[in-house]
């Protein structure tokens, strides 16, 4: 009897050793299972990420493409300007020469008519230098009878005016000139304003109306 005992205890980790291998071999199945599978999904999440980053170099590389346009357009820009105004104060340092000269024939005009020939010589001179100036591309400004402009004149004052309308430009004491339709000088102005009879009778019929 202790003998067969025996044999049954030993028995016992057989049985148990096989079950484990049968749950191993099942569990290696499932395992080659899911390998089987995720190779190909994991296959589709690389091209999907490929796809997403090519995407987003490809954006990066249209933008990085644009602002090198951009900054050789500007970079052209700023050559052309450079080229266009490189007389800037050369020109600015000319035109007060071209005042002078108005001024004496200005001046020399009141006198009497013993100063022709030289009046003929100045005034051709003047034209002369006007031609100059245009063929740089100076503009004189056209400032009297025209609204008055900060960005073109600069205002020495204010005048009385029943002929003109208020902010306009009713006298000149120095012009003004444009290089390229960039402001060289402004011109020097006096401006408009309405009388103050007409201003007191006008704040007077404002009050006016709004009683009423």
């Amino acid at each position: 009897m202790a003998k067969k005992s025996k044999k049954n205890v030993v028995a016992e980790p057989e049985v148990a050793t096989e079950a484990q291998e049968e749950v191993t071999t099942e569990t290696a199945e499932e395992v080659t299972a899911e390998e089987a599978v995720d190779p190909i999904t994991r296959l589709k999440n690389e091209i999907e990420a490929a796809k997403a980053e090519s995407s987003t170099n490809w954006d990066l590389y249209l933008r990085e493409r644009a602002d090198l346009e951009n900054a050789r357009k500007r970079h052209q820009r700023d050559k052309e300007d450079a080229l266009r105004f490189a007389n800037d104060r050369l020109l600015k340092e000319m035109i007060p020469v071209l005042d002078n000269l108005e001024r004496a024939v200005e001046h020399a005009g009141q006198d009497n008519d013993n100063n022709q020939g030289l009046l003929e010589g100045v005034n051709m001179t003047i034209n002369q230098f006007r031609k100059a100036l245009e063929d740089f591309a100076v503009k004189p400004i056209n400032a009297i009878g025209t609204d008055f402009d900060p960005n073109l004149h600069q205002a020495m004052g204010q005048v009385e005016s029943a002929d003109q309308a208020p902010n306009t430009v009713v006298s000149e004491f120095q012009k003004g000139y444009l290089l390229h339709d960039r402001l060289l000088r402004p011109s020097l102005v006096m401006v408009a304003k309405a009388p103050t009879s007409d201003a007191a009778d006008a704040e007077a019929e404002e009050l006016t109306s709004n009683d009423e």
